[in-house]
């Protein structure tokens, strides 16, 4: 079955793109490549259980498991040695990528408390965007009952688009809910 997102980019966001932006083909319309999500644990150098919680709501939360990132370089005032675990990451592509764009903007970014939209400030000069949230539990996959500790976590949508007016046409043509500055 193909994603519901994925079948609104085809039908929809490709001829308005391509109307808006002059193209005169449907490939070079830009969409989205990847999703990656991190979580930078610092407090895993103290309590090393926080990444096994973090790999598990990870998962969860993306229906795929997470890779544990290790640190490159030992910062005594951090109290951090090479190679300890500091974080988590995972990179969604094709329907999972999609699956995860559907539920974030419908289900996970509605439940933020006092919501607004997000901010249309956060894309760099090669057409990805980049959102921290504060807490993990947005998402309606993470049990809150087994919740220790809330964590951050950033997520970048990585697009092939040239210019930060194109990505954020094609975010907020498929449901990104940016707000108005």
């Amino acid at each position: 079955m193909k994603p519901r997102v994925k079948t609104l980019y085809t039908e929809k966001v490709v001829p308005e793109l391509m109307k808006k932006f002059g193209y005169k083909n449907r490939l070079q319309v830009p969409s989205l490549e990847k999703i990656v999500l991190n979580m930078g644990l610092g407090k895993a150098t103290a309590e090393p259980k926080v990444i096994d919680t973090a790999v598990e709501e990870m998962s969860s939360i993306t229906g795929q498991k997470p890779v544990v990132t290790r640190a490159k370089k030992a910062i005594a005032n951090f109290k951090l040695r090479r190679g300890l675990a500091i974080g988590c990451m995972v990179t969604l592509r094709e329907s999972r990528m999609y699956e995860f764009f559907d539920r974030f903007c419908n289900v996970a970014l509605p439940r933020v408390r006092d919501f607004k939209g997000i901010s249309p400030r956060s894309f760099d000069n090669r057409g990805s965007y980049t959102l921290g949230l504060r807490e993990h539990i947005i998402f309606p996959e993470v049990d809150f009952d087994k919740v220790e500790k809330t964590l951050g976590m950033n997520i970048t949508f990585v697009t092939n688009a040239k210019t930060k007016e194109e990505a954020k046409s094609l975010l907020s043509l498929l449901g990104m809910p940016f707000r108005e500055n």
